[in-house]
């Protein structure tokens, strides 16, 4: 048995007679494609499509439980209830604080399934509210290569594509119109993206997160998640890949890295660098 309790998370209901449509215009994930009992990813953007508020989501028996940071909590109220104008939509905090994540063990009653980490061939499940302590939940990030907002990346300076919100379920390319749709749309549609969330390894001890990584001379990235020899990273993987067919080493700071494109994105290293 293996469970963390996230104390900075926090919960949000959406519910009323227009939170699908309402939602479903706004945000980056597909709900009529949502199945119950999962929790898919997902994002508020700004009008340039870079990444506002992220979160996961979930279908409930009123209309459907949203999971974020608990500091971004009622910003996230703030801004969706500037768009609800006159629909039909309650916006309501959940009384219960922090949440559990439960691997290795059978489903808890009251939980939903992480599709990000079913993607990696892991079974994880959150539920609002509990107790303990967070161990073990940022290693299994970084071996699944699932990013995490505010560690991984700052928020209003990240796309979808750069944490593979496009591969894990968290971006719809079909649904239609959303705020920054129009910009993630051409990413896709040019095939533009360059940074990528990768998993890092080293033979040591990982530098402190936020620490340079480095080939060549050239900044491509910096350190997200860290757990001792592993973590996350969001990189130039056309430099990165050029780097690699070249046989030059990736540093952060002096720590030599492995790096690699999560399994389950499909994704290849570009070997060409493209412009800035």
């Amino acid at each position: 048995m293996a469970r963390a309790f996230l104390a900075t998370r926090g919960w949000l209901t959406v519910s009323g007679p227009d939170a699908s449509d309402f939602l479903q215009g706004l945000i980056t994930t597909d709900l009529d494609s949502l199945e119950p009992g999962v929790a898919a990813p997902g994002a508020l953007l700004t009008p340039q499509g870079k990444i506002m508020f992220f979160f996961m989501i979930s279908k409930s028996d009123s209309g459907f439980l949203v999971e974020t940071d608990a500091g971004s909590l009622d910003a996230l109220i703030k801004r969706l209830t500037m768009y609800k104008l006159r629909a039909k939509v309650d916006l309501a905090k959940l009384e219960a604080t922090g949440a559990t994540v439960v691997w290795d063990e059978m489903q808890p009653e009251g939980s939903t399934k992480d599709i990000r980490f079913a993607k990696a061939g892991m079974d994880l499940y959150r539920l609002p509210g509990g107790s303990g302590i967070c161990e073990g939940y940022d290693a299994l990030r970084a071996q699944a290569g699932v990013p995490e907002a505010g560690v991984d990346f700052p928020l209003q300076d990240a796309f979808p594509h750069d944490v593979l919100l496009d591969k894990s379920g968290g971006v719809s390319f079909k649904k239609g119109c959303y705020v920054g749709q129009e910009v993630v749309s051409r990413m896709q549609h040019r095939s533009t993206a360059r940074r990528r969330l990768v998993t890092v390894a080293a033979e040591s001890a990982l530098p402190a997160s936020g620490t340079e990584i480095r080939t060549g001379g050239k900044i491509i990235g910096a350190l997200g998640t860290v757990a001792d020899k592993a973590g996350l990273a969001i990189i130039r993987i056309d430099r990165a890949g050029a780097a690699m067919a070249a046989g030059t080493p990736i540093l952060a700071g002096e720590t030599p890295l492995t790096v690699r494109l999560p399994a389950w994105s499909g994704l290849e290293f570009i070997t060409a660098e493209g412009e800035d």
